[in-house]
C-alpha cells in the first residue's frame, strides 16, 4: 500500500470511528476532474444548439439533421457496455483521457466535414467517446470518494456539469458570428487542453491509479441483486425519460402550442430548470451524507413526480416558471445521493465499470425511449397525458426507493473489499 492511499485509508478510518469532528478533505484529484467537467459541459452547450443548422448546411432534411442527435445518444447507449469492460481492464483514467481525446478529435473533425454522412460519421465516433468518458468519469468519482463525503463529492461532479450547461449556450451565442464551424473547433480544442490537464494532473496520482490487475471486481450479477441497486437503475431510467427526454422534447413545444410564447421564452423556462437544479444539488449531495440517500431519493423523486404531472395541466406562464423551478430543484435533490448510492454498493475499492456502465445506460435509455414515446402520446392524446406518464414513471422509482435499503453505512475498508451485498464476497476477493 502506498503512503497516499494509507493516509487515505487512515481519514477513512479516523471518520468512521468517530475520531475526525471535521467533513473528510476531498482529494486535489476530484476538484481536476470537477474542473474538466464544467469544460466538457461547456463545450458540449457551445455546440449543441448550431448542430442541426450545421448539419442543415449540407442540403438534408430536418428529419435527416435531427437524425445527428440523435445517433450520437444511440452511440453512447450502445458503446456503454463495451466502455465498462475498458474500465475493468484498463482502469479508470486510461478509458477516461481516451475517450476525451476521442471526443475532442472528431468534434475537431465535425469542423472540417465535406458531407453529411462524414459528419454523421464523425457525431458518431463522438458519442462512443463520450460514453467512454462518463462511464469513467463516475468510476473515478467513486474511486475518490471518501466514502463519507460521496454525497459532496456526487454534488460537486453534477453542479460542473450544469454550470457547463448552462453557460455553454451564452457563449456559443458569442461566437455566433465566426460562423456554424466555430463552436466545433472551440470544443475540440478545449477538450484536450482539459485532457492534457487531467493527465499531467493525475498520472502520478496513486488514488486515480489502481491496480487494475488485482484489484477485485464487482460484477454487474452480483449488485443486481441489491435493492438499492436495482432502485438506482429504475431511477435513473426515470431521471433520463423525464428530465433529460420529457423536458427536452416537450417543454419547448408546449410552452410555444399552448402557452403560446414565444421560443425564446421556451428557453428561459429550460433555464428555470436548471436554475432550480443548480440550487438543490450540492445542498443535497451534502445532506446525503448526513441523512442517508434513501430520504432523499423518496422525497425528491416523489415531489419530482409531482411536479412534473402539475406541468401538464398549466395554463399560466408565470406559474409554468414558478413549477419549472421547483421541479429542476427536486430532480437536484436526488441527483447527488443517487450517484452517491451506487458509489456506496460498489465501493471505492473495487474495479466495477461494467456496474457503472449498466448504471450509466439507464439515463440514455429513459432520454432516447423518454423522448419518442413522449412526442407520441402528445401528438396522438395530449400534452398533459405526456407529462402525466413522466410522473407516474417518476412515482414508481420513487416507491422502488422506498423498499430498498439505505447504503450510507455500507463503508469502504482499505484492506478488505466491501461486499456490494453487505455479505457476499465480490469476484477477486476472498
Amino acid at each position: 500500500m502506498t503512503a497516499a492511499r494509507a493516509e487515505y485509508s487512515h481519514s477513512v478510518r479516523a471518520v468512521t470511528e468517530g475520531d475526525c469532528p471535521t467533513p473528510t478533505r476531498l482529494p486535489a484529484e476530484i476538484w481536476i476532474l470537477a474542473g474538466a467537467n464544467v469544460v466538457i459541459a461547456l463545450g458540449y452547450g457551445v455546440v449543441a444548439p448550431v448542430l442541426p443548422a450545421y448539419a442543415r448546411n449540407f442540403g438534408v432534411s430536418i428529419s435527416a439533421a435531427t437524425f445527428v442527435i440523435t445517433a450520437f445518444a444511440a452511440m453512447r447507449l450502445i458503446f456503454a457496455p463495451p466502455s465498462g469492460l475498458l474500465v475493468q481492464k484498463l482502469g479508470e483514467r486510461r478509458v477516461y483521457l481516451t475517450g476525451l481525446l476521442i471526443v475532442a478529435l472528431s468534434t475537431l473533425a465535425c469542423a472540417f466535414a465535406q458531407t453529411y454522412w462524414q459528419l454523421l460519421l464523425f457525431r458518431s465516433l463522438g458519442g462512443a467517446g463520450s460514453t467512454m468518458f462518463t462511464v469513467s468519469s463516475l468510476a473515478l468519482m467513486i474511486r475518490l470518494s471518501p466514502f463519507d463525503a460521496r454525497g459532496r463529492v456526487a454534488g460537486l461532479f453534477s453542479s460542473a456539469f450544469m454550470i457547463g450547461g448552462v453557460a455553454g449556450p451564452v457563449l456559443g451565442s458569442l461566437t455566433a458570428g465566426l460562423g456554424l464551424s466555430a463552436p466545433f473547433v472551440i470544443y475540440g480544442v478545449a477538450l484536450t487542453v482539459a485532457a492534457a490537464v487531467v493527465f499531467v494532473s493525475l498520472r502520478n496520482s496513486p488514488l486515480a491509479a489502481p491496480d487494475v490487475e488485482t484489484g477485485p471486481t464487482v460484477s454487474v450479477r452480483a449488485v443486481l441483486r441489491n435493492r438499492a441497486y436495482q432502485a438506482a437503475l429504475l431511477s435513473n431510467l426515470a431521471a433520463g425519460w423525464a428530465a433529460l427526454g420529457l423536458r427536452v422534447a416537450l417543454v419547448p413545444l408546449f410552452v410555444v402550442d399552448v402557452l403560446h410564447r414565444s421560443a425564446g421564452m421556451a428557453g428561459l423556462v429550460l433555464a428555470m430548470f436548471a436554475v432550480g437544479n443548480v440550487c438543490a444539488v450540492i445542498p443535497s449531495g451534502h445532506l446525503s451524507d448526513r441523512v442517508g440517500r434513501r430520504k432523499l431519493m423518496i422525497v425528491g423523486l416523489t415531489v419530482s413526480s409531482i411536479s412534473t404531472v402539475l406541468l401538464g395541466w398549466t395554463t399560466s406562464l408565470p406559474v409554468f416558471l414558478a413549477i419549472a423551478f421547483v421541479t429542476g430543484a427536486a430532480s437536484g435533490i436526488f441527483i447527488s445521493p443517487q450517484q452517491a448510492a451506487v458509489a456506496d454498493v460498489i465501493g471505492n475499492q473495487a474495479r466495477g465499470g461494467t456496474a457503472v456502465a449498466t448504471f450509466q445506460m439507464m439515463s440514455d435509455l429513459g432520454t432516447i425511449v423518454g423522448s419518442l414515446v413522449a412526442g407520441q402520446i402528445a401528438q396522438h392524446v395530449s400534452f398533459t397525458a405526456a407529462f402525466g406518464v413522466g410522473g407516474v414513471i417518476l412515482l414508481a422509482a420513487a416507491a422502488s426507493w422506498a423498499l430498498a435499503p439505505e447504503t450510507r453505512h455500507a463503508g469502504d475498508d482499505e484492506e478488505t473489499p466491501i461486499c456490494p451485498l453487505g455479505h457476499e464476497p465480490v469476484e477477486g476477493s476472498l
